[in-house]
């Protein structure tokens, strides 16, 4: 299941998907790109309309693609507002409270559902060699490490999903479920005048990042195509956990293991 799977990075995860031969819920708010997208897979793939904040919504598109055969990878991509804003704004006033509590609602709380009622299902299916029976792919950003002027409550939301992957990793192993966090495409940090502000944020936030990476080149965000790599480290058989830069077997946490996982 691709949360965000009818366009951008969601719609490149579940093309790799499929031509690995994966069978895909396509699980996103957006019925019409969805619903296109699974009429050109074909049979092997269904649009599932999702919430990624409710509970029931994502209950029933784990249940969808637990319909089509043992779930064993959950890809979470979707998107939403960014509630770009500074701290406290050029004319003094403060951060929108409710602009901040719903990115987070959306990025870090709705990734947190996906991945525990995906991770829930794959623990009840039969494993697969040396017990391993599924992987949830928590997409991150460059933003959770370092984010820019007014990325406030994204890179909150994304330094959140970081830090609950690792987390999950380390409690969902004995179940024999990965968990990692994926990167957006190379780029996604570009500068800010080659990328429309989010719906909702201010335009603030587009000029203000120029200034803060004027060297970087390509002028250009990411790819979404580019997103297949991280992708292809999601197939059952593969080891990566917890971190990008964490390819280890250890089931349990080592001093050693600890500070692989520190490092992406």
């Amino acid at each position: 299941m691709v949360t965000g799977g009818a366009g951008g990075l969601g719609e490149a995860s579940v093309r790799r998907l499929a031509e690995a031969g994966a069978r895909i819920a396509i699980c996103d708010l957006d019925r019409e790109r969805g619903q296109r997208l699974a009429d050109e897979l074909g049979e092997r793939a269904r649009f599932v309309e999702t919430d990624v904040t409710s509970e029931e919504s994502v209950a029933a598109a784990v249940d969808a693609a637990a319909a089509l055969g043992p779930l064993r990878i959950a890809v979470s991509c979707h998107g939403g507002p960014g509630g770009g804003g500074r701290t406290v704004s050029r004319d003094g006033a403060p951060h929108d409270l409710a602009s901040f509590k719903r990115t987070l609602d959306i990025f870090l709380t709705g990734t947190f559902n996906v991945l525990r009622l995906a991770a829930a299902a794959m623990a009840k299916t039969e494993p697969q060699a040396e017990g391993e029976r599924g992987i949830v792919v928590n997409t991150a950003s460059i933003a959770g490490y370092e984010g820019t002027i007014a990325q406030l409550a994204y890179a909150a939301a994304k330094g959140g999903v970081i830090g609950m992957t690792l987390v999950a990793a380390r409690d969902l192993s004995p179940a024999g479920v990965r968990a990692m966090p994926g990167r957006g495409a190379r780029g996604d940090v570009g500068p800010a005048r080659a990328v429309p502000a989010a719906d909702g944020s201010p335009a603030g936030v587009r000029r203000s990042r120029p200034a803060v990476l004027p060297e970087l080149v390509p002028e250009r965000r990411g790819h979404p195509a580019r997103r297949r790599a991280p992708v292809r480290a999601a197939r059952p058989e593969a080891v990566t956990r917890g971190s990008a830069g964490w390819t280890s077997r250890w089931p349990r946490t080592t001093k050693r293991s600890a500070r692989s996982c520190a490092t992406s």
